[in-house]
């Protein structure tokens, strides 16, 4: 994965200031007790400008979830400025990924979040494919499991509750493997490590429901519209592990992912182990949509 160019300008704290300069101390509430919340928005570079995906919905999703968390973010208005700003001041002329995240910036002592206050931060860096999009995905049932909702919230991309995305992604790649996949607290199917999850049985598109220890993802909604207005059916429910060694089809989502396909899980090979036209239907038209090739998905673009 590409890392951030060290003199590229990013916001911090109400500052405009290259990214070498923007520093917390050491103490900060956020790096001791992993108090913070983030998003990820991708920028896709069409030869004359960079188009945002999902702006204000990210925005609106952060905003909810800070609060959920005891955090005040900036308005959504304000964020949405920043990360334009941001793109802009950059000079970007390739593909991009920006994090914005909110967090508890005071430099006291014990996890409290209601007192304390917060900070906000916002930095790009250039980014094509998180996962290698075309070859199939080699997946592992993880051994750890996902967060419950009533642990710490998975729907919310919480900075504490990475740890165990980081465990399961670190266990699934020392044993040679592309990425992982959780089960819940029920043992039941979640998500990948940083990731929703898509699956094909009998022509019809399955993904684990929202009670499921999920993100609820802006990159799974999409998926879900994208695949009914290509007249797919799609269910949201319960999935079973077993699920994933009988389906005909599997593939992972989400802005860094993208639409990802799934080759094997525990080295099972998923229907003919070949890509299925369920996930190249989706696959190509989530490709078209977030490079502008399709008229009826502009409205999910900002132009930068």
């Amino acid at each position: 994965m590409a890392a951030a160019d060290s003199s590229s300008i990013a916001y911090l704290n109400g500052e405009w200031k290259p990214l070498s300069d923007c520093q917390v101390p050491i103490n900060t509430h956020a790096l001791q007790y992993g108090t913070g919340c983030f998003e990820g928005i991708r920028g896709y570079w069409d030869g004359s400008r960079v188009n945002l995906l999902f702006l204000r919905e990210h925005f609106e999703r952060l905003y909810g979830n800070a609060k959920m968390l005891l955090m005040q973010a900036p308005s959504v208005d304000e964020m949405y400025d920043i990360a334009v700003k941001c793109v802009q001041d950059n000079k970007m002329q390739c593909n991009v990924y920006l994090r914005p995240v909110v967090f508890k910036c005071s430099t006291n002592l014990g996890p409290e979040l209601s007192k304390e206050p917060d900070g906000y931060m916002c930095y790009l860096m250039p980014l094509n494919d998180y996962l290698d999009t075309s070859k199939g995905l080699e997946v592992c049932v993880s051994s750890w499991v996902r967060l419950g909702d009533n642990s710490i919230p998975t729907r919310a991309k919480a900075t504490g509750g990475y740890l165990n995305s980081a465990l399961a992604k670190s266990e699934a790649v020392l044993n040679g493997y592309d990425e992982a996949i959780f089960l819940n607290d029920r043992g039941q199917v979640s998500e990948g490590s940083a990731e929703n999850l898509f699956l094909v049985r009998d022509g019809v598109l399955i993904t684990p429901d929202k009670t499921s220890g999920i993100l609820e993802g802006i990159t799974r909604q999409t998926v879900i519209d994208l695949a009914r207005a290509k007249g797919v059916a799609v269910e949201e429910r319960a999935v079973a592990r077993t699920e994933l060694y009988r389906a005909d089809e599997l593939f992972l989502v989400g802005t860094g992912c993208q639409v990802s396909w799934v080759r094997t899980v525990d080295r099972r090979a998923v229907g003919a182990g070949e890509r299925g036209p369920i996930t190249g239907l989706v696959q190509d038209a989530y490709e078209n949509a977030v490079y502008g090739r399709d008229p009826a998905c502009q409205a999910w673009l900002t132009g930068c």
